[in-house]
């Protein structure tokens, strides 16, 4: 027993949930009238049928510190107790300062470390499993981590395979030591730049430098390969839940709901059918909210939490895939 507890004594549980969503509805009627799709359409291939969009004024760092609040209340902690924040996005409201900083400033959360995690929509367990190192080696007591997104404007709106799947909104969690948790167990999560172009955002960067001559204001949009993306999907998250269940060393009738990437509900119905796990196990929100990017699965984590999808001590398995490619996966006792 006390090698036991030896082993747990630096382990890194989730002890609270928040998440925020724009107030703007964007409907697939409504997009009938923006670009040549109807609701039909959108519904039957992806399961989409609204997503939020953020006010012109609103930032990442507003929804994210917006979500962070809901966090801390829910864990009974002030923001002044944060060490750290991690902030997942691929939206930042600048190049920097870092988008963790903006939110530091609007919580209050005075001594906290605070940096970015660019994983596009892996970004959130990217995030999370760093937090849990800085919180197994002892350095940190309690960490924020964000997954925030506003994606609406990266979004080509006359490009109807991308800017029906997207939306804005930020979820966040609170980590730290709980006395006798397991927390966060197995995060196996991987990478493959190889494919990066089927999923990207070519414009922005320092390749090539953009110059009045070369600007295009497409190539600031997300641009998508919408098969291979579909097919690498699939592939990624079932290897990532099958390795993080063996690391974990747990069955996936142990499991009792699995938080996946909300991006496309025919993808995550592939997942479930190869991983053998009822649809009804899963929990899905992309209906309402569509693609938030690094938000999507810290958002709907939140949403299960205080719905009552499952309780203190149930494992849950969350499991992501992103442009990078990125894809992790992570089995946690709640």
């Amino acid at each position: 027993m006390a090698s036991q507890l030896s082993a747990l004594k630096h382990s890194a549980s989730i002890i609270g949930t928040g998440s925020y969503v724009p107030k703007n509805i964007l409907t697939n009627s409504d997009l009938e009238k923006m670009v040549d799709t109807n609701d039909e359409w959108i519904r039957t291939r992806t399961g989409i049928q609204e997503r939020r969009i953020a006010a012109p004024e609103e930032n990442t760092s507003d929804m994210a510190a917006a979500a962070a609040l809901q966090a801390l209340k829910n864990a009974g902690v002030a923001a002044t107790e944060v060490d750290m924040i991690i902030c997942a996005t691929v939206t930042p409201d600048m190049f920097f300062p870092n988008t963790a900083c903006f939110v530091q400033t609007k919580i209050g959360a005075t001594k906290a470390i605070c940096f970015d995690v660019s994983a596009a929509c892996s970004g959130f367990i990217y995030a999370l499993e760093i937090a849990h190192q800085f919180i197994a080696t002892g350095t940190c007591k309690t960490i924020l981590v964000i997954g925030a997104d506003k994606i609406s404007g990266i979004i080509n709106w006359e490009d109807r395979n991308t800017c029906v799947l997207f939306g804005d909104g930020a979820g966040a969690v609170i980590l730290e030591h709980r006395e006798g948790a397991r927390g966060i167990i197995a995060t196996p999560m991987g990478s493959d730049g190889t494919l990066a172009d089927i999923l990207c955002i070519p414009g922005g960067g320092k390749t090539p430098t953009v110059t009045a001559a070369n600007f295009d204001p497409k190539d600031f949009t997300i641009q998508m390969n919408g098969r291979e993306t579909y097919k690498q999907a699939v592939i990624s998250m079932v290897k990532a839940s099958q390795e993080a269940l063996e690391k974990a060393n747990v069955t996936i009738d142990q499991i009792k709901c699995v938080i996946p990437h909300q991006a496309n509900l025919r993808i995550i119905e592939a997942i479930a059918e190869r991983l053998h796990i009822p649809l009804d196990r899963f929990f899905l929100n992309l209906d309402r909210y569509g693609n938030t990017s690094a938000a999507a699965v810290a958002i709907a984590l939140d949403e299960a939490a205080r719905t009552g999808r499952f309780e203190r001590g149930d494992l849950i398995l969350l499991v992501v895939f992103g442009g990078g490619l990125t894809w992790a996966a992570s089995v946690i006792e709640f």
